[in-house]
């Protein structure tokens, strides 16, 4: 570590923003160090055993299902759900995942679920991770302003994610973590039975929608087949994308005029 504080703190943010915020081991281990001495030096796993055998016992790992099987778990786990929060309860149960075990917490919902108007995004982040709240870090925020230019806020919508556990590093859900976890937010969308479903981003489009290429189709209105109703969809810039592309939040307000107009009719 630095000696200057200020270089130590800029380090921890260049960490932070590559994806590292978790601590494998209790000493720094010199990757420059000869062959030598780094042969003697015990592995990452042997040292992280020893310091913890005479304090805990470890816990037997997940052994997780094929993508297929796990895929099928979550169709028949998802279809019993009667409610939001048997939903939750199955969600929390559920093992076949592999960000489960990554994750601090489930990241469900937030917001009215009695509302018209239901968003839904990616996946969570690092601050969603730690509240157990989808879009409340920077992204978040950013998402209330835009809520409130249209006289909306938390408590007059329903918010949620395709992948409800935070990806390590932030990084994308990969396709089998997504189609594991698809049957949780599509029967999260027919319990909470919205008129208006807003998807931030092209993941969250191409999730729900089958359609690639936000920049195309963003703005326009689609239909979602619930298997009983046919739900109105606008596909939208997601807001973490509207942070590092400012000057294309004015597509993403008319957007969200449309969708006002859409709530009132």
């Amino acid at each position: 570590m630095p000696a200057d504080p200020h270089a130590a703190r800029d380090l921890l943010t260049f960490y932070l923003e590559a994806g590292v915020d978790a601590v494998i081991d209790d000493k720094p281990v010199d990757r420059f160090a000869d062959e030598t001495t780094a042969a003697s030096l015990p592995r990452v796993s042997e040292r992280r055993s020893a310091s913890t055998t005479s304090t805990r016992h470890e816990s037997p790992s997940v052994i997780l299902p094929p993508p297929d099987t796990a895929a099928m778990q979550a169709r028949e786990a998802a279809r019993s759900a009667q409610s939001l929060d048997d939903l939750r309860g199955i969600l929390s149960a559920f093992e076949g995942c592999a960000l489960k075990a990554t994750a601090t917490q489930l990241v469900f919902a937030d917001g009215n679920p009695q509302s018209r108007l239901m968003l839904v995004g990616e996946a969570p982040g690092r601050d969603e991770d730690l509240e157990g709240l989808p879009f409340v870090g920077r992204s978040g925020k950013l998402l209330d302003r835009m809520l409130a230019a249209i006289g909306l806020d938390r408590s007059a919508v329903y918010i949620a994610n395709v992948v409800p556990w935070r990806p390590p590093g932030n990084r994308t859900p990969s396709p089998q973590e997504t189609q594991v976890c698809l049957p949780f937010i599509q029967r999260q969308i027919e319990l909470c039975d919205p008129d208006v479903l807003v998807c931030l981003g092209g993941p969250s489009a191409e999730t729900l929608l089958g359609q690639k290429g936000i920049t195309k189709i963003r703005g326009r209105w689609f239909d979602y087949d619930t298997g009983t109703r046919s739900i109105r969809v606008m596909p939208t810039f997601h807001p973490a994308f509207l942070l590092r592309s400012p000057l294309q939040k004015r597509f993403a307000w008319r957007d969200f005029l449309a969708i006002k107009k859409a709530l009132a009719g």
